[in-house]
C-alpha cells in the first residue's frame, strides 16, 4: 500500500472517529432540545463550517477536464439531495430518545450493505459476498435489538429505516457527485436539511434560547466536527482510496459509537448486545470484502 492509500485510510479513520462520537452528541442533545430543532441548528452551524472550505476549494485552479454544472443543476440536485438526508437524520435524531447512542450508531451502519440490496431496483448486480454479509449482520441485530417477544425497540426501528434511507442518499450522491462538485452539492443539501428541520421544529416543539445555550457543545461538535470537518476528511481521502477500504473504515463509526456511548454516557451492553455488534460489523466487512465471490468462485472452478 503506499503512502497516499495509507494517509487516505488514517484520514478515514479520523472521519468514522468523529462521526461514531458524534452519536454520543445527538444523544446529549435530546436531553434538552427537541430532534428537530437540534438537527436545525446542527446542520446550519455544518454550513457555517463548510462555507469557507467551499470557497477556498472553488478558487483553485480547477482541472481543464472538469465538467462545469449550471447552478439551477446543482440546487434541484442539492435539494433533492437534502430532502433525503432530512428524512434520513430525522428519522435517526428522533430515534435517539429511545435507544443508545451505541446501539443507533451501529444500526444506521447497515446502509453499508442496504445500498447494494436497494442497488438491485435498478438493475446493479448484487454478489454472494453481500448477501453473506446481510444475513451475518441481520442476525448480529436480532440479538443486539429484538427482545425474546419478537419485538423491537421503537428507537431501533427508528434508526432501521434511517439506514434505508441513508442508503438511498448514500446511491444518490454517488450518482451526482461524479458529475459537480461533491462539496457544493453538500453544502445545498445541508441548508435544505437545516431549514426543512428548523420549520418543522417551530410548528412542533418549543424553542428558547435557553435551549440552545445549554446543548451549545453537543451542537458545535455535531455541527463543526461531524458536518465541516469529517465531511471534508472523507471528500479529501476518498480521492485516493480504494472504495472497498472506505467503505470499511468509515463503517467503523458504530464501534465508535459504542465506545464513544461506554466512556461518556455510561452506556452499557449485554453480551449477547455485544456478539450481535460483532456480527453486524462482520457482516459489514465481508458486503464490501467479498463483492465478488461468485466471479472468485468461477475463477477457481475453471
Amino acid at each position: 500500500m503506499n503512502s497516499q492509500a495509507i494517509k487516505a485510510d488514517l484520514l478515514m479513520l479520523i472521519a468514522a472517529v468523529i462521526w461514531g462520537f458524534a452519536f454520543v452528541a445527538q444523544r446529549e442533545g435530546m436531553e434538552t432540545m427537541g430532534p428537530f430543532l437540534f438537527n436545525g441548528v446542527r446542520f446550519l452551524i455544518g454550513v457555517i463550517a463548510l462555507t469557507p472550505v467551499v470557497w477556498f476549494l472553488s478558487k483553485k485552479p480547477q482541472p481543464e477536464h472538469k465538467t462545469i454544472v449550471s447552478t439551477k443543476k446543482l440546487m434541484i440536485a442539492g435539494t433533492m439531495a437534502g430532502l433525503l438526508l432530512f428524512i434520513a437524520i430525522s428519522f435517526q435524531q428522533v430515534g435517539l430518545q429511545y435507544t443508545t447512542a451505541g446501539k443507533a450508531g451501529f444500526i444506521t451502519g447497515l446502509y453499508v450493505f442496504f445500498v447494494p440490496l436497494i442497488g438491485l431496483f435498478f438493475g446493479q448486480k448484487t454478489g454472494s459476498g453481500t448477501w453473506l454479509g446481510a444475513t451475518i449482520a441481520l442476525y448480529g441485530l436480532y440479538l443486539l435489538s429484538i427482545k425474546e417477544d419478537f419485538s423491537i425497540a421503537e428507537g431501533d426501528l427508528l434508526q432501521l429505516v434511517c439506514a434505508v434511507f441513508f442508503a438511498a442518499h448514500v446511491l444518490y450522491i454517488g450518482y451526482f457527485a461524479k458529475r459537480m462538485d461533491p462539496l457544493k452539492l453538500s453544502l445545498v443539501q445541508y441548508v435544505v436539511t437545516g431549514v426543512l428541520s428548523l420549520i418543522i421544529a417551530i410548528v412542533i416543539e418549543l424553542i428558547t434560547w435557553d435551549m440552545i445555550k445549554q446543548t451549545v457543545i453537543p451542537l458545535l461538535y455535531a455541527g463543526v466536527m461531524s458536518t465541516g470537518v469529517a465531511y471534508t476528511l472523507q471528500v479529501v481521502a476518498q480521492q485516493h482510496a480504494h472504495s472497498s477500504h472506505a467503505a470499511i473504515i468509515l463503517s467503523l463509526e458504530g464501534a465508535f459509537a459504542v465506545l464513544g456511548g461506554w466512556l461518556l454516557l455510561d452506556e452499557y451492553l449485554t453480551t449477547r448486545g455485544l456478539v450481535g455488534c460483532g456480527l453486524m460489523l462482520t457482516g459489514m466487512f465481508l458486503s464490501q470484502l467479498l463483492p465478488k465471490l461468485d466471479s472468485v468462485f468461477k475463477l477457481n472452478s475453471d
